[in-house]
């Protein structure tokens, strides 16, 4: 079963979003996606200053099996994304949730998380998305 911290919140295309105490969001993509795809060979992130619709292609993941969009959750300007994945894509799969996460954005005014899923929500989405 793909860990599934409680803290963080998600998206039906498998982005993990946490809160910062700044009031910026660090986006990653999920244990389960990181699994599902295999080993990273390469990430893309945008730059900062780079402005994001909710929904939009963001960053680009690619493993062995395959490549994939990450789509931001929020609407907003990108604050930063991880340049260190450049050399180390594996920390995508050793890391999902700490060392390779993707990006961060400042959301923009009026920029609601609340149509993201909690912990329990995404374990549900995951269970029906498995039959």
């Amino acid at each position: 079963m793909s860990e599934i911290p409680q803290d963080l919140k998600y998206t039906k295309t498998h982005e993990w979003v946490r809160l910062n105490d700044d009031g910026t969001v660090t986006v990653g993509i999920t244990d389960h996606a990181q699994d599902q795809m295999g080993d990273m060979v390469y990430v893309e992130v945008p730059e900062a200053g780079r402005t994001l619709q909710a929904g939009e292609a963001c960053a680009v993941v690619e493993s062995v099996k395959s490549a994939s969009d990450v789509y931001a959750p929020v609407s907003g300007e990108t604050v930063e994304g991880n340049a260190a994945l450049a050399d180390h894509p594996e920390q995508v799969n050793q890391e999902p949730y700490g060392a390779g996460w993707l990006l961060r954005i400042r959301p923009a005014a009026g920029a609601a998380l609340d149509h993201l899923m909690d912990a329990a929500g995404y374990g549900a989405f995951l269970a029906d998305e498995e039959h």
